[in-house]
């Protein structure tokens, strides 16, 4: 594992706010790293900057141990899901067009696409969508469907001189390396007047203080830890005007659900399972939103 700085201010000048729980073992595990990982509670130091208050993991696995894992990685959990998530991007899609305006032909490119349920949702909606995802496995799923979705990160030579009226990255910037340096890279590739949409998990919101080392997102696979705050500190950084930022919620299956509880306590789990069992409630989908969920909508200025 490697030391690292602070991705916001550049300091290496921090104080530990969750100690390490990885038990003695170092190693990465590429199933930590599937999007529906149940292993709350399982990951490396994290710190907080001195400074400017940003918190991530540090020390952590290098840039190439990262992008192996992302690249090896395959979640049919996430598939089994897929109701959900379509529900909940459906809404995602909805918001953004209150803000960005209606598709109507122009272009959307989803970095972080999985196996592009946000881009099949958006050119249904009359976009012309676009994805990129290291998953050898879920892009090729994507593809399999017939969707535009690019195998690789925003470096992938398809996306050479290319730019968009829109970028998206839902649940992704807590994921990789160098969210500074990725969320320049999605500057680029925007339009002058584009909008860039971003959505994490807020380590300020109340259910993240109220809970403290027991909150469910400290976990092997997130690195950054933004607040509102300093997401509106690094996106006005690279230029971005950022115009709104606020929580954003999800939908989940009922039974999804009752296995994310067994994540954080077997016993409740099985409990929950069974109950949502007899109710014969496994398939049906609810909004689910905790307030330590958000998104933000930032311009890329003319």
């Amino acid at each position: 594992m490697i030391r690292v700085c602070c991705n916001l201010c550049g300091q290496d000048d921090w104080q530990v706010r969750f100690p390490a729980t990885l038990n003695g073992s170092q190693a990465l595990q590429v199933e930590a790293f599937r999007c529906t990982s149940p292993s709350y509670g399982h990951h490396p130091q994290i710190v907080q900057c001195r400074h400017c208050g940003y918190v991530y993991a540090n020390p952590r696995w290098s840039p190439d141990e990262l992008i192996a894992a992302y690249t090896a990685v395959e979640d049919d959990t996430y598939v089994a899901e897929r109701e959900g998530r379509e529900l909940t991007f459906r809404k995602h899609l909805q918001q953004l067009e209150k803000v960005t305006g209606t598709g109507n032909g122009r272009s959307l490119l989803d970095i972080g696409a999985y196996i592009g349920v946000f881009v099949e949702v958006a050119a249904q909606s009359g976009w012309e969508a676009w994805g990129v995802e290291p998953s050898d496995w879920a892009a090729a799923a994507a593809q399999a469907q017939g969707l535009n979705v690019i195998t690789g990160t925003q470096d992938a030579p398809e996306l050479n001189g290319q730019q968009f009226d829109v970028v998206t990255m839902w649940d992704v910037i807590e994921h990789v390396d160098d969210p500074l340096v990725e969320m320049t890279k999605a500057y680029h590739l925007l339009k002058p007047g584009g909008w860039f949409v971003v959505h994490t998990m807020d380590i300020d919101s109340l259910t993240a203080r109220l809970m403290g080392p027991r909150w469910p997102w400290l976990m092997d696979m997130h690195l950054h830890y933004f607040s509102q705050r300093t997401m509106a500190q690094m996106l006005q950084k690279i230029g971005y005007e950022v115009v709104w930022s606020g929580a954003q919620g999800r939908y989940l299956r009922f039974g999804y659900l009752a296995t994310r509880v067994g994540g954080l306590n077997r016993r409740l789990g099985r409990l929950a399972y069974w109950l949502v069992e007899k109710l014969r409630l496994t398939e049906t989908a609810v909004p689910v939103n905790f307030g330590d969920l958000f998104t933000v909508y930032a311009r890329k200025k003319l």
